[in-house]
Parts: C-alpha cells; sequence; structure tokens
C-alpha cells in the first residue's frame, strides 16, 4: 500500500472525532510511558468495528429473510437466509469486510436467490447483529470454516464462498485450508493484512517499534502470522474457480491487491471496474450479474 492510499484508507475509517483524538492522545502517551500496556491497549483498539455498536443503525431485512443466532468463540454469529423452504439448493455463503455487515451483500443475495440458489449471509464476531465487542483476521476466517462446516454437517451443498474486503481474505484463507466449496469470489480483497496496522500506526502515531510489537501479540494470541493471509500463502493451494472483482479506484485496498491474487491463484479471473471504489461493487447491478453468471457456471 503506498503512503498515500494509506493515508486515504485511515481517514476513511478513523475519523478524526473527539473520542479519536483523545484514544490517539492516551495510546502516544502510553507507548512512551509503559510500552507493554501500550501494545495490549492497542490491540483492543485494533479489533473494535467502527463505528460503534450503540452507533449502529439495524438494518431492515423485511419479512422475505429469517435469521438465527450462533454462539461461536467469545462472542456470536448472525445468519440470514430466505423465509422459504430448504429445497436442498446449493448453498452460497456470504462474508461482509472489516466494520460491515450481513446487509451490505443483500443486493447479491437477493440475485443469487432468483438464480435458484440459496445464499446464506453471515454477520461476523463483534459485527452487525453478532455478540461480541472485537475481532480480527484470524478470528473471521475460523468464522468462515466454521460456518461452511456447520452448514455441511447439516446436510447442505455449499456450492460457493463470497467475501468482500476483509471477509474475501479470511474466505481465501479458509478456502487454501480445509473448506470445500468448489466456487470462490474475492471482492476487494486485502492483500496483505500487515498494511492494517501500518496504517492503524499512522493514524495512532505509534512508533514502528509499538506496530511491530502489536503483530508480533496478534500472532501469538491467535498462532497464525499475518503473512499466512497473504496471496503467495494462500494462492497457490486454493482449487476453487476463483473469481475477483476489484476497482481501480479502490481507495481502501488498491487494484494490485486483486491482481496479486489473480496472480497466485492458478484459476483466478479478474475482473476489474471502473469508479465503484471499495463498496459501491457490492450493489452494482453489472458486478451482480457478472458473480452470478460465474456461481451458475457449471
Amino acid at each position: 500500500m503506498t503512503r498515500s492510499t494509506t493515508a486515504d484508507a485511515a481517514t476513511a475509517f478513523y475519523r478524526p472525532t473527539p473520542g479519536m483524538r483523545l484514544s490517539r492522545l492516551a495510546l502516544r502517551t502510553t507507548q512512551r510511558l509503559w510500552p507493554s500496556l501500550a501494545v495490549r491497549v492497542a490491540f483492543r483498539v485494533f479489533g473494535t468495528p467502527l463505528p460503534p455498536r450503540w452507533l449502529r443503525r439495524a438494518p431492515r431485512w423485511g419479512d422475505g429473510w429469517q435469521q438465527q443466532a450462533w454462539p461461536f468463540e467469545d462472542g456470536g454469529l448472525t445468519l440470514y437466509e430466505p423465509r422459504r423452504e430448504d429445497d436442498g439448493s446449493p448453498v452460497v455463503l456470504l462474508v461482509h469486510g472489516w466494520g460491515g455487515q450481513a446487509h451490505q451483500l443483500l443486493a447479491l443475495a437477493q440475485a443469487i436467490d432468483r438464480a435458484g440458489l440459496r445464499p446464506v449471509l453471515v454477520d461476523l464476531p463483534a459485527h452487525g447483529a453478532s455478540a461480541g465487542s472485537a475481532s480480527n483476521l484470524p478470528q473471521f476466517a475460523r468464522a468462515v470454516e466454521y460456518v461452511a462446516a456447520r452448514l455441511q454437517a447439516q446436510g447442505r451443498v455449499l456450492h460457493a464462498v463470497v467475501g468482500h474486503s476483509l471477509g474475501a481474505n479470511a474466505a481465501a484463507y479458509a478456502s487454501a485450508r480445509a473448506m470445500t466449496a468448489p466456487r470462490l469470489v474475492l471482492l476487494a480483497p486485502p492483500a496483505s493484512a500487515r498494511d492494517y496496522t501500518r496504517f492503524f500506526a499512522q493514524v495512532f502515531g505509534l512508533w514502528e517499534s509499538t506496530r511491530a510489537a502489536l503483530q508480533a501479540y496478534i500472532e501469538a494470541r491467535e498462532g497464525v502470522l499475518m503473512a499466512h493471509f497473504e496471496p503467495p500463502a494462500v494462492g497457490p493451494r486454493i482449487r476453487a474457480a476463483t473469481l475477483v472483482v476489484h476497482d481501480r479506484q479502490d481507495r481502501v485496498n488498491p487494484f494490485a491487491h486483486g491482481e496479486a491474487f489473480e496472480r497466485e491463484i492458478w484459476n483466478a479471473r479478474l475482473v476489474p471496474t471502473e469508479g465503484l471504489g471499495h463498496r459501491k461493487l457490492l450493489a452494482d447491478p453489472c458486478v451482480v450479474e457478472e458473480v452470478v453468471a460465474f456461481l451458475r457456471t457449471a
């Protein structure tokens, strides 16, 4: 991620509110006086989705959708699927990104439903309606694996997983491991989880030593290195037919990140878009049509 793109992404996500400025001051002061405590505080702040839960407006799903809550680790998962009889149609699991929620993928889910597949959307821990106050990429990946495995244990046929942003990164990692869905769709995936620690450190004025300690702390707690989520690590192990959709003007995850996944996954195809940015592509009719056509391919 370039310096300017990092600054853009940081500004878009960590808006300069009074609370954010106070947190920045507290973290910068703590790293000088008590570095180890600063790392633990940074871990908590880094893992807290924004906006805070009490500021989030619950979306309206309508009568056509049913909801169920599953316990998961120290939080929970909330799943949504069409309120109609399950006729055994192949399941498409849809996963949102960091700070997002399942409802952002509703337009795509509705199109998937009309195409004769059964969409199942999930609010990941600490996001949307799901329980929890903090999460991270490794937990995202574990949640994707868990939901996929549990659906299959229920006798469902898992046809595909569709992920946006950090959810795409989690889906790619899960696909490289035990998840056996034959189709994978990555929408605006990030190529490096470490970039998120870099722009977090930039926003909060953390030294590189503090940022590196934060990364090591996350890796030790979660039992996985951040590098293991990057395209060179996951790409060669993905066997699912893969569609990557990425906008050339994405200011959160640069277009080069989508290219990296296409390059490393042996049967991936990249569809570039123009002018949709990071989130508008989720409901863009052309993107929806492209994804549904890919999912329906035998």
